[in-house]
C-alpha cells in the first residue's frame, strides 16, 4: 500500500527557493536528496511509488516521488536516513498545513491532487501570504 511522506521545506520563501536549492545539490553531488534523522518503518510502502509532499511557507506546494530510502551516516556520526528523490518538482493543489517537526505520514487519499497548470500558473503569481490565506479558507 503506497504511501506518502510530508515535511516542511525550512527557511524556503517560496517553491522556487525549493527549486534553487535542490539545483544547486544536484550540481554540488550529483543527485537530490533529502537526509533526515530517523528512518521510515514504512520504507517499502513508501518507495511503492510514494512522494515527498513538500510544505513552503505553510502550504502544501510541491512533490516528488521518492526513488529510493538509503542508509546514511550524519557529520556527526549518527546514522541518518537519505530519501532519493527524482530531481522533477510537481506542483500540486495548494492546501495549507500547520508547522510540525520532522516528517509525517500522508495516507495517499489525504495526499493533495497535482496541479494543472491553470492552476499552477494562477497561484504562483500570488503573493505567499496571500496564497496561504486563500489555502487556509480552502479557495485554492
Amino acid at each position: 500500500m503506497t504511501v506518502h511522506l510530508i515535511k516542511l521545506a525550512v527557511g524556503a520563501k517560496d517553491p522556487g527557493d525549493v527549486a534553487a536549492f535542490q539545483q544547486r545539490l544536484l550540481a554540488h553531488t550529483g543527485r537530490v536528496f533529502h537526509r533526515t534523522r530517523q528512518m521510515p518503518k514504512r520504507a517499502a510502502d513508501i518507495t511503492d511509488g510514494g512522494s515527498l509532499y513538500w510544505v513552503v511557507a505553510g502550504i502544501i506546494s510541491l512533490r516528488q516521488r521518492i526513488l529510493a530510502i538509503e542508509e546514511a551516516v550524519r557529520d556527526d556520526g549518527a546514522k541518518a536516513a537519505d530519501l532519493v528523490l527524482d530531481p522533477t518538482l510537481i506542483t500540486v493543489r495548494p492546501r495549507a498545513a500547520r508547522a510540525f517537526q520532522g516528517w509525517r505520514y500522508l495516507a495517499a487519499n489525504d495526499a493533495p491532487e497535482d496541479a494543472d497548470a491553470k492552476t499552477t500558473a494562477a497561484t504562483g503569481a500570488l503573493p505567499p501570504d496571500m496564497r496561504r490565506e486563500l489555502a487556509r479558507l480552502g479557495l485554492l
